[in-house]
């Protein structure tokens, strides 16, 4: 029913896991945990489906049905080893983390959790999710299987201090990316704040770029609390040089482990540096330094600067959106101005044509989904939902990190 991350590969039980396999193989510190199978959620869905007394089919009727007795029994022996430590359950897709595609974030992932109870409710969230509507939605636009299977990582919960995103070089000679912000990594790959940039080079250079951090999420029991940063550590760097180089020297092992350039998830706990997770680089970065505007802007026309998340530009009506009661106002070709974006809003990325976020990096989710699916996006625009006006005329520079509201 379970298999050892020791032992787990991508094709029995998807692409998150069999990364993790590969890692801690390559005697990388990754916590220690489990991986749930593919053919475990496959042998649910027919259960599911041929016990179901509607019309609905396996994948919908799972919801409501137990997991399988064998299945909770073997989760019970997995967190009874633990001796009731947190644990973070995992989707790992048999679409998900590959080169062509990272379906990043839309597939249900939960920290904190405590508790066979709570794990095997878990396990079921992550099966449920595969055909969630943001799933589906980013399936159609990618045009990938249209029929995967879901794996589960069950494994060790680390209370970060600082964590974040890396993303290791494709040549030997090319740099390394890092964003990084206090506490736990939600918080930047979801693009819930403005993490410090670090540009760490071949050579050991070290450029940082220090952002305003106002929160920190942090593990409270078995919740997730959101907190307000003290302010001497808001404009504070999160890594010193050497953390940086450190992180870097890491990443280069894990590419190499795996592969290629890769998008690596990473927590600093006690001073311990952790693999959390790693999946292919599927669409490249922009510029790590914005080129100057080529074009002054009209007289009267504002100028608001940000990340520079994905190149390209568009134009078009302005659309604030703050939670999903504002999506019924998307129409085709608007640019999408938000606080942050959350995965469930990955079907609107289908139908503008370019977004602008007030928080978040360009090593968020919501960055590498507009990566792969061509949408310029320019990120952590301060104010910009109340400084650009509903239905006013944008233009969007991913390249430059740019966002012009026209005169008038």
């Amino acid at each position: 029913m379970l298999v050892p991350l020791t032992d787990a590969s991508a094709r029995t039980c998807g692409g998150k896991a069999g990364a993790l396999g590969d890692l801690l193989r390559a005697g990388l510190a990754v916590p220690d945990g489990w991986a749930v199978p593919l053919d475990v959620y496959r042998s649910a869905v027919r259960d599911a489906s041929s016990a179901s007394e509607t019309r609905r089919n396996g994948p919908a009727a799972i919801a409501d049905r137990p997991v399988p007795a064998d299945v909770r029994a073997a989760l019970a022996d997995a967190v009874a080893t633990l001796g009731g430590a947190p644990v973070v359950v995992r989707s790992s897709a048999s679409d998900e983390d590959a080169h062509d595609g990272a379906a990043a974030g839309l597939y249900t992932s939960t920290l904190a959790v405590r508790g066979v109870d709570a794990v095997v409710a878990s396990v079921r969230a992550c099966w449920v999710s595969l055909h969630a509507d943001p799933a589906v939605a980013y399936r159609a636009a990618r045009r990938r299987d249209a029929d995967p299977a879901m794996g589960v990582v069950v494994q060790r919960h680390v209370d970060a201090d600082v964590s974040g995103v890396m993303f290791t070089p494709a040549r030997p000679d090319g740099p390394t990316r890092i964003d990084a912000s206090w506490g736990l990594g939600p918080s930047v790959v979801e693009g819930a704040v403005n993490p410090d940039a670090y540009t760490v080079g071949a050579d050991g250079s070290v450029d940082a770029v220090t952002a305003e951090k106002r929160t920190r999420l942090d593990r409270r029991g078995d919740r997730l609390v959101t907190r307000d940063v003290p302010a001497p550590g808001r404009h504070r760097r999160v890594l010193d040089d050497t953390d940086a180089r450190r992180l870097a020297d890491l990443g280069r092992v894990v590419g190499a482990a795996l592969g290629g350039a890769q998008d690596v998830e990473w927590a600093i706990a006690d001073g311990q540096v952790w693999i959390l997770q790693a999946r292919p680089v599927t669409a490249d970065l922009p510029p790590a330094t914005p080129p100057s505007p080529t074009v002054r802007p009209a007289a009267g026309a504002t100028v608001l600067t940000g990340a520079p998340g994905s190149r390209g530009t568009a134009t078009g009506p302005a659309r604030v959106v703050r939670d999903p009661g504002d999506f019924v106002h998307v129409r085709r070709g608007d640019v999408l101005v938000c606080p942050w974006t959350d995965p469930g809003w990955t079907p609107l990325l289908r139908v503008v044509g370019g977004v602008v976020t007030e928080t978040g990096g360009v090593l968020s989710h919501a960055a590498i989904v507009a990566r792969e699916l061509g949408i310029p996006a320019v990120l952590g625009v301060p104010d910009a939902t109340l400084l650009l006006g509903d239905a006013s005329l944008v233009t969007v520079d991913g390249s430059a990190g740019t966002v012009t509201r026209a005169v008038g």
